[in-house]
């Protein structure tokens, strides 16, 4: 098969065809990709800011359909479309029967996938057990969410990660409620997705904050209800809510300095949400006396705090009313060859979201 090898750290992705995988074992699914989202994360791994075992095949934001099943498998028929979950739910551990399955380890902790294909005589790991730049990928059962056939594999591609991870911190970490004011710090594909998540909610105010006004131009075609650059944040609240601070901050940047600037813009007992991922050492610093002075809520949201057996047709239902759009989310459509520039796009934060469509 056709697959994107990522070789060394700050290389170009490769685009080979002689790609051997493995086939399905018990619990597992083969899937044909259709479509693939490029993240950031997946720039990340590139760049070497997110370590990742390499070589390996890139890719965490997909969908398409089931062409073979492993022994044992019940949760889905060969034929069904799916979204792919890059942090599946096992059902059964502390996590999953706490309510939150989101936190769940015991399969990542197995490398669902890992080391199922190979290339040039090696063993090539795929990322977060998907590796969805390549036309088909092996997963455990619990990876695949069926969704409708007549739903765009495009717009369901989106649900495995970016759109998931924003609109579920607003609707279910933070849980915003109607007539609350929200400020989102970072208007890339998550913060637009935070800031959706947020109207859906019925929140009063909504800020884009970015340093590009054409992002904050965009943002708030999808929700927002006011733009402000960093600088002018402060000034805006003021305008906004007295000066309190805003009900909810949601930092969707993945920066130390604009961590402790989410916590600054919230109100005394509000809540900021820290959904962005930075660099692994960065830090934060706060005095000992703000934390209990001030009662803010400092709230990590991974993976929307998404029960995704649920949530994934929850916002399919969302888009087929209109109330989440997916569609304008979808800013380059590319080929497979064309991934590294897919890659550069989504690191210079041109557009929303690129997608590699399959033949």
């Amino acid at each position: 098969m056709r697959a994107a090898v990522l070789w060394e750290v700050g290389e170009a992705l490769e685009v080979r065809d002689d790609v051997e995988l493995a086939d399905p074992g018990p619990g597992e699914v083969r899937v044909r990709i259709a479509v693939s989202g490029i993240c950031h994360s997946d720039v990340s791994i590139q760049d070497g800011s997110v370590p990742q075992p390499l070589p390996s095949v890139l890719g965490h934001e997909g969908a398409g359909e089931v062409v073979a099943l492993g022994d044992g498998v019940e949760r889905v028929r060969e034929n069904d479309h799916v979204v792919l979950i890059w942090s599946p739910p096992c059902g059964y551990c502390p996590d999953c029967l706490g309510g939150q399955p989101n936190l769940c380890l015991e399969i990542a902790q197995r490398e669902p996938g890992a080391n199922r294909r190979r290339a040039n005589g090696k063993d090539i790991s795929a990322l977060a057990g998907l590796g969805t730049f390549a036309e088909e990928v092996i997963v455990p059962q619990e990876a695949v969410i069926p969704i409708p056939a007549d739903i765009p594999f495009d717009a369901a591609s989106l649900l495995g990660c970016g759109v998931m991870t924003g609109a579920g911190a607003a609707i279910n970490t933070a849980k915003v409620q109607p007539g609350s004011s929200v400020a989102v710090i970072g208007c890339g594909g998550v913060g637009i997705s935070v800031i959706q998540g947020a109207r859906i909610c019925g929140a009063a105010e909504i800020v884009a904050v970015d340093i590009q006004p054409e992002k904050i131009e965009l943002a708030k075609s999808f929700g927002a209800t006011h733009g402000s650059t960093p600088d002018q944040l402060s000034e805006l609240s003021a305008e906004i809510t007295g000066g309190r601070g805003f009900d909810y901050v949601f930092e969707a940047l993945g920066r130390a300095e604009t961590v402790r600037a989410a916590y600054d813009a919230t109100r005394r007992g509000g809540a900021a949400v820290i959904v962005g991922l930075t660099t692994s050492g960065a830090t934060v610093e706060f005095g000992a006396i703000e934390l209990p002075l001030y009662e803010k809520k400092i709230l990590g949201s991974l993976y929307g705090s998404a029960d995704v057996r649920r949530d994934v047709n929850r916002l399919l239902r969302l888009y087929r009313t209109g109330r989440l759009d997916l569609d304008r989310m979808i800013s380059r459509r590319i080929n497979l060859k064309d991934v590294n520039d897919g890659m550069e796009t989504c690191a210079r934060g041109i557009g929303i979201r690129s997608v590699i469509e399959f033949d």
